[in-house]
């Protein structure tokens, strides 16, 4: 007698989509099928172990290299697999969602690589999942343009030697897509978007003499960098494309991640690409893990915490080191900076700090750096070509002269800088105006001239949250509270309905997003991530 077949992925609970039958194809939800099959226990195990490890923070209020993996670290002879062609020069990236005229623009931006984000620059609607996916094969195709409706300006790529190589982000491991399900189980978003994304277009990017390039977000062990290698290796049989073909950046956006960085690019080293240095995720992830450690891991206003804080200095410079010692690309963090068309002095000087902020990276060793406008694109390439020159990396630099302890990374006491009443104002503001956005769809959103993505309103909740529990007193005299925050968001929500006015404010989702920051801000059980209670309500 034969076996049965296997089960078939069941679309749920979605309205259709035009041309959703050229991505949600018999044949690639039968790979996203499998995946799910092979790989979602796993990675369910390793949710299961994060908890645990913050358990152990919260016991030992510390963290440190570990001990069984020592090993890998010491043994100077490994290194990851030479950067393809299309990856070796990185020196500008583009970071933005995957709409069709962000496509158009971010592939057209002068930008050498382009992240393309299914993750924190995307609200995970069904339309977004699954459109995004149409976009970037159209692009590859060459068939994509675009008309604004609003202005009537049209968009179409140029040559092909002038667009940015893609990289595409998926959503972290802990998010669920709720439309796609398997026997009534819902398929991990990583898996649907690294799936459909996979399958469509991996031999087509080899055919244009690229690859499936990929950034891993929201990683927190070398144990899920070794999930995601265990994936590359099956889906690269799967669709019969020589091992390697994948790159994958992964990046240091969690303070767990920072401990373990040698021990991710060893696990990813047939696959691994190179590092990136986040920053509110990073900021988000010690604040999640050290929320009950005392006031010697109280962050004070995001605004105060640069790159040049001694612990975000640590964490940059030994990414650099690391990654040159073992052939990887590191990737420096976000200009979030969004020039104003009316406003000259403002674009004079943030241009300024974007300048200053990008000199310092490629000084340090970094080998490129994200913005997330056109416009700042030539202001990176610049600090960039300064210190590269024709080169298209400097991993040559090995940073031999940097070492870092284990508590250099957790030394949130070294700032100067203490909580504000203005900073509790500002986080209210924008967790309030971020998730209202991201309730309509929308992910990446200008708010007070930087963009913004799902990272910002994880830091600000998480301040407002630990300032409460840590019972901050600003300089005004007044005492972290939950009614303060209560006070300060209705001040706000009144602010914006006087501002856009009440029809616009009835159209959108204002209450609805200041009850959901003030939900994940006051409650005692905090939240691991505010994307799990938001996408109940994304519709």
């Amino acid at each position: 007698m034969s076996a049965p077949a296997p089960s078939t992925l069941a679309i749920v609970d979605a309205e259709p989509l035009p041309r959703q039958e050229e991505v949600l194809t018999d044949a690639a939800l039968a790979f996203v099928a499998e995946l799910h099959r092979q790989f979602t226990p796993r990675r369910n195990e390793l949710l299961a172990r994060r908890g645990e490890r913050r358990a152990e923070i919260a016991r030992t209020s510390t963290l440190d290299f570990l001990p069984e993996t020592a090993a890998v670290r010491a043994d100077d002879s490994w290194k990851v697999a030479p950067a393809p062609a299309a990856l070796n020069d990185r020196r500008v990236e583009i970071t933005g969602p995957t709409d069709r005229k962000m496509t158009i623009n971010a592939l057209n931006s002068g930008a050498k690589v382009w992240l393309a984000d299914f993750e924190d620059a995307s609200a995970p609607t069904w339309e977004n999942v699954v459109l995004g996916q149409l976009n970037l094969t159209d692009a590859y195709e060459r068939r994509i343009d675009f008309t604004d409706p609003k202005s009537g300006k049209s968009y179409a790529l140029k040559s092909a030697d002038e667009l940015a190589t893609v990289v595409m982000r998926p959503r972290g491991w802990h998010l669920e897509e709720r439309h796609l399900q398997l026997d009534g189980v819902s398929v991990p978003g990583a898996l649907v978007d690294f799936g459909l994304y996979f399958f469509h277009n991996a031999q087509r990017l080899v055919d244009l003499g690229k690859g499936p390039y990929f950034y891993l977000p929201k990683t927190e062990s070398h144990l899920e960098a070794r999930l995601w290698n265990d994936i590359f290796v099956f889906a690269q049989d799967y669709v019969s494309i020589p091992q390697g073909t994948v790159r994958a950046t992964v990046l240091i956006e969690t303070i767990t991640a920072a401990y373990e960085m040698e021990e991710i690019l060893y696990e990813l080293r047939d696959h691994a690409a190179g590092l990136n240095a986040g920053r509110w995720d990073y900021l988000f992830s010690i604040v999640k893990n050290f929320r009950d450690g005392g006031a010697k891991f109280v962050l004070p206003d995001r605004n105060a915490v640069t790159m040049t804080a001694p612990f975000m200095r640590a964490y940059t410079e030994l990414l650099v080191r690391t990654c040159h010692k073992r052939g990887a690309h590191a990737i420096g963090g976000m200009a979030a900076f969004i020039p104003s068309r009316r406003d000259a002095e403002v674009n004079k000087v943030a241009f300024e700090k974007v300048k200053a902020d990008k000199d310092r990276e490629a000084g340090d060793g970094f080998d490129g750096s994200w913005v997330a406008h056109p416009d700042l694109v030539p202001i990176a390439l610049a600090s960039f070509d300064a210190v590269l020159g024709e080169k298209p990396n400097q991993k040559d630099r090995l940073r031999e002269d940097v070492s870092v302890a284990p508590g250099d990374l957790i030394a949130i006491d070294t700032l100067d800088a203490r909580p504000t009443y203005d900073g509790l104002r500002n986080a209210v503001a924008v967790g309030i105006r971020y998730i209202e956005a991201w309730l309509r769809g929308l992910g990446a959103v200008a708010i007070f001239n930087l963009m913004e993505d799902a990272a910002t309103a994880e830091i600000s909740r998480s301040q407002i949250w630990q300032w409460i529990n840590a019972d901050v007193v600003f300089e005004n005299g007044e005492h972290a509270t939950a009614d303060l925050a209560r006070k300060v968001a209705a001040e706000e929500l009144a602010a914006i309905r006087a501002e856009i006015g009440e029809e616009t404010f009835t159209a959108g989702k204002w209450q609805q997003a200041h009850d959901l920051l003030l939900q994940v801000s006051l409650d005692q059980d905090y939240a691991d991530f505010l994307t799990l209670p938001a996408y109940e309500q994304l519709r």
